[in-house]
């Protein structure tokens, strides 16, 4: 008889949920408290995972992200020869790396600007996150309400665009132009790029 596919899904617990968070963390993605319970911390991570490897986008770790992970390396710089510290924004797999001292620290997914005209609050505008290279430039810590909407430890790094912390991270562009990251990852954002740290959006 063929054994059911293995899946692990939110609301799972137990060993199997935990050797994944270990993995993930092995890997540098941030799957937040491991606890061997899969949470909304460890399908983001498991989804960042999926961003970087051209898997489905889905947050569940199915047979094909399983076997991924097991075999799985580190993604190359999308900058070989940039600053030893620094973060690298991939629009089109819409993940975020932080490289340390020189080496990889930490994968985020990421949701950017998604293009479409909005009026917000007054606002009106085109939701076009900006590419290049920019440095990170001041920041506030904590709950900040900005005229868009809430940001958790934002990191600015060019005029009103940052790197924050939102509720929403779905697996597409989405933001009004800023980069967004898991609230439970914003934190360790703030606290690990210093300003002047260049920021590559490419």
């Amino acid at each position: 008889m063929t054994p059911p596919p293995v899946r692990l899904a939110r609301g799972d617990e137990g060993t199997e949920v935990l050797r994944l968070q270990e993995r993930l963390i092995q890997l540098h993605y941030d799957p937040g408290t491991v606890d061997g319970r899969y949470g909304e911390g460890t399908a983001l991570a498991v989804m960042a995972f999926q961003k970087v490897f051209g898997l489905r986008r889905t947050g569940v770790a199915d047979t094909a992200t399983l076997a991924a992970l097991a075999g799985a390396t580190n993604p190359a710089p999308l900058v070989p020869g940039g600053a030893p510290t620094r973060v690298e924004v991939d629009m089109a797999r819409q993940v975020l790396f932080v490289w340390k001292d020189g080496s990889l620290a930490r994968i985020l997914p990421v949701s950017t600007g998604n293009g479409k005209r909005y009026c917000e609050n007054g606002s009106c505008g085109v939701a076009v996150t900006p590419l290049g290279e920019f440095r990170a430039e001041r920041r506030i810590p904590g709950l900040h309400r900005a005229p868009l909407g809430v940001l958790y430890n934002p990191v600015y790094f060019h005029k009103g665009f940052a790197i924050h912390g939102s509720p929403s991270i779905p697996p597409y562009p989405a933001s009004h132009g800023c980069v967004r990251v898991p609230i439970h990852s914003s934190r360790w954002i703030y606290d690990h790029i210093p300003d002047g740290t260049p920021i590559h959006l490419i």
